[in-house]
């Protein structure tokens, strides 16, 4: 029977070290920025990283439902719509190697570290389509800023607001740098050519690495237009003193003046 796969990327961060003090189960794998369940009596497989991804295997609607409302109490900012993937898992005793498609791998059997392999890809996957949502939107979001330069030569907007605006987006951006590391193999496919083969051909049909350099080309327009950004408000900073010193030396020659 087939399994199903569902990557769901519920929130900004989640507290490894939390939930597993208080998840109560013993982890087939775990750090301090991801852990690893597999319950064999039921045949699920559970899989949570610290970057707000977790990955559920053979689970139904009702244990996903449950399972979710204890997740979320070790979560910072909930996303407001949940980004998700599936995949799906069959098995074939007659084969003697894995085969990735699209949407599902066929295997010629069950273990922890293949299902902890593909739960990985999966989740890295639903990962990468976040960074991808919000490069897009700080692209989007400084595009408006650019017009209004080639339009009208200068900024509307406050200070304060595109000081604000910056900080913004260097939060997001540091964000995305400090979980890139999402995408390191775990150690475990060196030992094993197999899973090495499966990992790759994973990392292939999600377009992981693709994807990355894609996120990386856009971290890059962002950082140039943040410069251009903040070169913007320093002319105008510059402007506005020069406008105040001219203002005071004709103030002081107009006293100059009035007292002679």
């Amino acid at each position: 029977m087939p399994i199903k796969i569902e990557a769901l990327q519920i929130a900004e961060s989640f507290n490894i070290k939390k939930f597993r003090e208080d998840f109560h189960t013993e982890e087939y794998f775990g750090t301090q920025s991801e852990v690893f369940y597999v319950f064999a009596e039921t045949n699920q497989y559970l899989y949570v990283f610290d970057y707000g991804v977790i990955v559920l295997a053979n689970y139904d609607a009702l244990a996903k439902t449950a399972l979710m409302a204890f997740a979320k109490k070790y979560t910072t900012t909930l996303i407001e719509t949940p980004l998700f993937e599936q995949y799906q898992i069959e098995i074939n005793a007659q084969l003697s190697s894995s085969i990735v498609k699209n949407n599902f791998v066929t295997v010629s059997a069950i273990t922890p570290s293949l299902m902890r392999i593909i739960t990985l890809n999966t989740g890295q996957s639903v990962a990468l389509e976040y960074y991808e949502v919000l490069t897009d939107e700080m692209i989007t979001s400084s595009k408006h800023y650019i017009l209004e330069l080639e339009r009208r030569g200068k900024l509307s907007i406050s200070k304060t607001n595109l000081l604000k605006y910056i900080g913004k987006v260097l939060n997001v951006k540091n964000s995305i740098i400090d979980n890139l590391y999402i995408l390191d193999d775990p150690n475990l496919v060196w030992d094993n050519e197999e899973l090495n083969i499966l990992n790759r051909q994973l990392k292939a049909n999600f377009e992981i690495n693709t994807r990355f350099k894609d996120i990386d080309y856009r971290l890059q327009i962002i950082e140039d237009n943040l410069t251009l950004f903040t070169d913007v408000l320093n002319v105008r900073e510059s402007s506005r003193l020069e406008w105040v010193i001219i203002i005071l030396i004709l103030f002081e020659i107009g006293i100059a003046l009035f007292s002679h």
